[in-house]
C-alpha cells in the first residue's frame, strides 16, 4: 500500500510526512524540483499488540504503509503537470492532498492568502485537466487508428465507446473515483494513470489550537484535520517524553495514528492475523479477498496448494483465552478456498505443494 502526499506549495506536506514517518526532511520548499521521499510505517493495531501478549512470539510484524512526500505539484489550473512528476503520481495506490489552514507570515501562501476550499479546488482542477488531456489524446489516437485500419475494429470501438464515456464525465467537472467499471473497462484503462481514479483524501493541516474549517458539507472524499507541526514534533521526542507531552496536553493518541488507520481503510484494506510462538503477524488483503487469496499473501506456494484454512475470530480467540479452547467451543471452522475472510480473523492454511 502505497500513498502519495500531494499539495500546493507551502502547505506542510513534509511536515506532515515527518509527522508519519518520524523522518527528519527539510521542510523548506524545494524550488519548483520535483522531489520524493518515501518511508515505511506500522498501521497501529491494538489488536496485533493483544494477540503478540497473548503468544510472546519471537517476531511480532504490524500491516505496513508506505507514504511519498511527493514535491512540485504547483496547482496552475492548466493541467501542467510534468511527465515525470505524473509518473510518480501515477504509481501511488491512493493520494493524501494537504490542504493549508494554518496562518504563518513568515511562510506566506502561494495564492497569496489562506483559503482552503479555494486550494482543493485548484488540486481537484489540476488533476481533472491533466485527466482530461490523457484522455482526449488516446481518443486522437483511437481516431488515427481507424483511419489507418491496422487495428482490430471490434477493440477500437469498444475502447472508442469508453473514453468517450470517461471523457463525458470529466467534462462535467466530475472524478472518476466511484465511477463504476466492468472488469474489460479497467483492463483498457490500465496503464493510462488516470488520476482522478485514485482513491484520496484531504488532509486539513491546522496550527496549534485553530479550530476546524467547516469543509465536510462541500466534499465527498474523507476529510481529516490534524495540527502538523505539533505532531512533528511529538513523533521526534523520545517515547517516555512523548508521552508526557501527550498527557499534559490530554492527547489520547497521536493523531496521526488515526491518520495511518484512515489510510488503510481508503484503500479499502483489512487485516488478518496469524498466530504462533515464532510469530505473531498482520497481513494485509483486499475486502473482499476470500481464503485461496489471502493465503497467497503469505506465500505463492500456500494460494497454489491450498486445501483449506482454519479460521477463528480475534474476539472468540482473545475471549476464550487460547486455540484450544476456540476447539472446545466450537468456534474454530474450516473453510474453503471461496470463503470471504473478514477483518481481524485468524488464519491458519492447510496446504500441499
Amino acid at each position: 500500500m502505497k500513498l502519495g502526499i500531494i499539495g500546493l506549495p507551502q502547505t506542510g506536506k513534509t511536515t506532515l510526512f515527518n509527522a508519519l514517518t518520524g523522518h527528519d526532511q527539510p521542510t523548506t520548499a524545494s524550488a519548483g524540483r520535483i522531489e520524493v521521499h518515501t518511508a515505511v510505517v506500522d498501521v497501529p493495531d491494538p489488536r496485533v499488540d493483544t494477540l503478540s501478549a497473548m503468544y510472546n512470539p519471537k517476531k511480532t510484524a504490524y500491516a505496513k504503509v508506505t507514504y511519498a512526500d511527493i514535491a512540485g505539484l504547483e496547482g496552475s489550473g492548466q493541467g501542467s503537470i510534468s511527465g515525470q512528476l505524473l509518473n510518480q503520481i501515477a504509481q501511488m495506490d491512493g493520494l493524501i492532498h494537504v490542504v493549508r489552514c494554518f496562518e504563518d507570515d513568515s511562510v506566506p501562501h502561494a495564492a497569496g492568502s489562506v483559503n482552503p476550499l479555494r486550494d482543493i479546488d485548484s488540486m481537484n482542477s489540476e488533476l481533472l485537466l491533466n485527466d482530461l488531456i490523457v484522455v482526449e489524446r488516446k481518443l486522437e489516437k483511437l481516431t488515427e487508428e481507424r483511419k489507418r485500419g491496422g487495428t482490430d475494429k471490434v477493440i477500437n470501438a469498444r475502447q472508442t465507446e469508453l473514453f468517450e464515456r470517461i471523457l463525458a464525465i470529466l467534462s462535467e467537472d466530475k472524478p472518476l473515483r466511484g465511477v463504476e467499471f466492468s472488469d474489460q473497462e479497467l483492463n483498457d484503462m490500465s496503464g493510462f494513470g488516470l488520476l482522478t481514479r485514485k482513491p484520496m483524501m484531504i488532509l486539513l493541516n491546522l496550527g496549534e489550537g485553530q479550530a476546524k474549517p467547516e469543509v465536510e458539507a462541500e466534499l465527498s472524499i474523507p476529510v481529516v484535520d490534524l495540527m502538523g507541526k505539533l505532531e512533528m514534533e511529538i513523533s521526534q521526542l523520545p517515547e517516555d517524553d512523548a508521552e508526557m507531552f501527550m498527557a499534559e496536553y490530554e492527547i489520547k493518541e497521536p493523531g496521526l495514528n488515526k491518520m495511518i488507520r484512515l489510510s488503510y481503510d481508503l484503500l479499502t484494506l483489512q487485516s488478518f492475523f496469524t498466530v504462533g510462538e515464532d510469530e505473531v503477524r498482520a497481513w494485509t488483503v483486499k475486502r473482499g479477498a476470500n481464503a485461496q487469496e489471502a493465503a497467497g499473501t503469505i506465500h505463492s506456494d500456500l494460494e497454489k496448494g491450498f486445501i483449506r484454512a482454519e479460521v477463528v475470530t480475534y474476539e472468540d480467540l482473545t475471549t476464550l483465552g487460547s486455540m484450544s479452547e476456540a476447539r472446545n467451543h466450537g468456534k474454530f471452522r474450516l473453510e474453503g478456498k471461496k470463503y470471504i475472510v473478514q477483518d481481524g480473523e485468524i488464519v491458519h492454511i492447510r496446504f500441499n505443494i
